[in-house]
């Protein structure tokens, strides 16, 4: 796939300007023609060059959010898709969604559907949102549908946001912690080393291993940034690798305490995400792939494909998951009770509200718990340091 550049004119009359990914330029100009635009100029754009600059993701998941539930507010209104997209395009702060929205009000005008439409922008509309509005145009109720995507991704950034207060907060006093460490090593302790060498007096066994130790960091600290640099680059590649993340979300499931929350945030983000397809009459097979590539850990989307081919063979949902630790068997009867009574959308809707109060109150448990546990190592390395300079002080005030 190649990225082209092209003007054209719409039946209004109207000069349109974009970009648009396509296999060569022939086929390029063919789909624009599709779209009833009368093609002026179709060029190939160097990836290098003509790649537009964004610093992180084009949109914010917070802006995603707000963006979703105005729509649905406005569909519910009775205000005509055109100009709810057009209304939401001039109060838009995001200049990607901004400019995306305008092309798709475009589009629609020529009679192009939102589905299709907003699969032009896969950076800025995630597959499950468009696999869900094509379910409402296909049967009629995308006012519904757009309204329950919104419920749908509201809880998913709360979530994440309580995933994120949860392990960032233990990452910032950490790094606080190493920081003031080498800090008191490169520059406090090199000072009242100097001091006690000019007494000449022998010093406490702490207080020489700290200085040792502030000597070999002194010396050698531009290897273990080279190090730091070179780790952190090989873990960036490494990750990339599908074998490699797969072990890395295992072993993130299995960390004492941190592991129970991510595997509770997770199969949260699962039963949502399934109950909301399987509720807007996705097929179950469709459903349960689409929640694969969306659910945000490898284990389970393993096991949730591992389902797939046992609904394929004619088997239960709840099969594969029974054989897996990582589910435990509140999501395994749920769903077998689910797929007996045919409710089972309702089913996994309420598992997912279980999760999602468990995961409100284990990351305040996981907050107070951790919170004085980095404060009693933040005192313990501080005050190993702080004591090993003031021990010889007062050894020294003595012999004076």
């Amino acid at each position: 796939m190649a990225t082209f550049a092209y003007k054209a004119k719409s039946k209004e009359g109207k000069v349109i300007k974009g970009k648009l990914d396509s296999t060569n330029q022939k086929e390029a100009v063919s789909e624009l023609s599709q779209m009833n635009l009368i093609v002026y100029e179709v060029k190939p754009m160097n990836d290098i060059l003509n790649r537009d600059v964004a610093i992180g993701r084009p949109l914010k998941q917070k802006e995603f959010v707000i963006f979703l539930r105005q729509f649905a507010t406005l569909m519910e209104a009775g205000i005509l898709l055109v100009e709810s997209i057009e209304l939401l395009a001039d109060q838009s702060e995001s200049k990607a969604l901004k400019e995306a929205l305008k092309e798709i009000a475009v589009d629609i005008k020529e009679g192009i559907a939102l589905s299709e439409a907003m699969k032009r922008y896969p950076k800025l509309f995630p597959e499950l949102l468009i696999q869900m509005v094509r379910s409402g145009e296909v049967s009629g109720q995308l006012e519904e549908v757009l309204d329950r995507m919104a419920t749908y991704y509201e809880k998913q950034y709360r979530i994440k946001q309580k995933v994120s207060t949860a392990l960032t907060y233990p990452m910032i006093v950490g790094s606080f912690a190493i920081i003031i460490t080498v800090f008191l090593l490169l520059f406090i302790v090199p000072i009242f080393g100097d001091l006690f060498a000019s007494f000449g007096s022998e010093l406490p066994f702490i207080t020489q291993i700290v200085l040792s130790l502030s000597e070999f960091i002194q010396q050698t600290w531009w290897i273990f940034g080279i190090m730091a640099a070179i780790l952190a680059l090989a873990f960036m590649q490494l990750k990339k690798r599908e074998d490699v993340a797969y072990y890395i979300d295992k072993y993130a499931l299995k960390i004492p305490i941190i592991g129970t929350f991510i595997q509770k945030a997770v199969l949260a983000r699962m039963t949502q995400t399934l109950s909301s397809l399987i509720n807007s009459s996705v097929p179950i097979l469709q459903a349960v792939e689409v929640t694969s590539e969306v659910v945000g850990n490898r284990v389970v989307k393993e096991v949730l494909l591992d389902s797939r081919t046992s609904l394929e063979r004619g088997e239960s949902l709840a099969k594969p998951m029974s054989e897996h630790w990582v589910f435990p068997p509140l999501i395994i009867q749920m769903i077998r009770v689910g797929e007996q009574s045919g409710a089972l959308d309702d089913m996994l809707k309420r598992v997912a509200d279980i999760y999602d109060q468990e995961v409100n109150e284990a990351s305040d448990k996981l907050q107070s718990l951790i919170e004085p546990v980095l404060i009693i190592f933040l005192a313990v390395i501080v005050g190993l340091i702080v004591l090993s300079i003031v021990v010889p002080m007062f050894s020294l005030f003595e012999a004076f």
